[in-house]
């Protein structure tokens, strides 16, 4: 059967959205979170998740001190690590992690950070490796499990990754990040629809963030409700991280205006004989 060209434009832009914001959930879910202030680890004014590009430039300065005084303490190079892919350098995080995990190769938290970079430096399958031996069967992490998930997600194997979110769920039911993982695996294969019934039953539980809404807009705009889109971008947030995240949803939309556009030449007469096939 042949294959539209726009079809297969969509799909492009639906699976770089979603696997940018899979890893994006990956590098956010980190086991040590509520260790930040542990020690003399330098304390965060705020989750790392909220802060700005000026805050996470700061917040890594201190942590990498920290770091460069006592690269074998797990603590400080976990939580440097998550700082490092939050600013996109993804290939240093590596590098500190190995470090880190070879000073403590029995530290499950180590492990599970190890695992997450390495799925964020594209070594999904070593990725895949590593987060399982950081696992317990006897008392399996919810968290370690939607990880693997995700990146099962970005390895193309939606079905696998999908039967690990709802593994997860059965150990921690209606956990909004791994329900938005679950409607962002759908993003993947282009089904929005069944990715924004997730994504918004995601949004609706007590204790979601704003990377779920932020999941959440992005689908629904992904299926022309663009006002609506931007209305969920900007809730909660500040003006200043509303206004980026806009900007940021406004540059994969656009991707979205080009489909439109090739859709409609798509539908002109004349216009699918033999263009509309590969």
């Amino acid at each position: 059967m042949p294959t539209s060209l726009t079809t297969t434009f969509t799909n492009r832009i639906l699976q770089g959205a979603a696997a940018t914001l899979l890893v994006l959930a990956l590098a956010g879910c980190s086991t040590t979170k509520d260790r930040m202030t542990t020690g003399s680890v330098p304390k965060l004014t705020k989750p790392v998740e909220e802060m700005d590009a000026t805050e996470l430039r700061s917040a890594t300065g201190r942590l990498g001190q920290a770091y460069e005084k006592n690269p074998r303490d797990p603590v400080t190079g976990v939580n440097y690590a998550n700082l490092l892919r939050m600013n996109g350098r993804d290939t240093q995080a590596l590098a500190v992690m190995q470090q880190v995990a070879i000073a403590n190769p029995g530290d499950r938290n180590v492990l599970a950070a190890y695992g997450k970079a390495q799925a964020a430096a594209g070594q999904f399958q070593q990725a895949l490796d590593t987060i399982g031996r950081a696992q317990t069967p006897d008392r399996p992490d919810w968290k370690l499990i939607s990880a693997q998930g995700a990146i099962l997600d970005q390895m193309g194997r939606a079905s696998d990754a999908r039967q690990r979110y709802r593994d997860a769920l059965d150990i921690q039911p209606n956990e909004p990040s791994i329900l938005s993982n679950l409607g962002m695996s759908y993003v993947l294969t282009g089904d929005l629809r069944t990715a924004e019934t997730y994504l918004r039953s995601a949004a609706g539980q007590p204790t979601a963030d704003s990377r779920v809404r932020q999941n959440l807009a992005l689908v629904v705009g992904l299926q022309g409700r663009f006002p609506e889109a931007e209305q969920i971008a900007r809730r909660e947030l500040s003006p200043q991280q509303a206004d980026a995240n806009v900007a940021y949803l406004r540059g994969m939309l656009s991707q979205q205006n080009s489909w439109q556009k090739l859709a409609a030449k798509d539908k002109t007469p004349g216009a699918a004989d033999g263009s509309n096939t590969n």
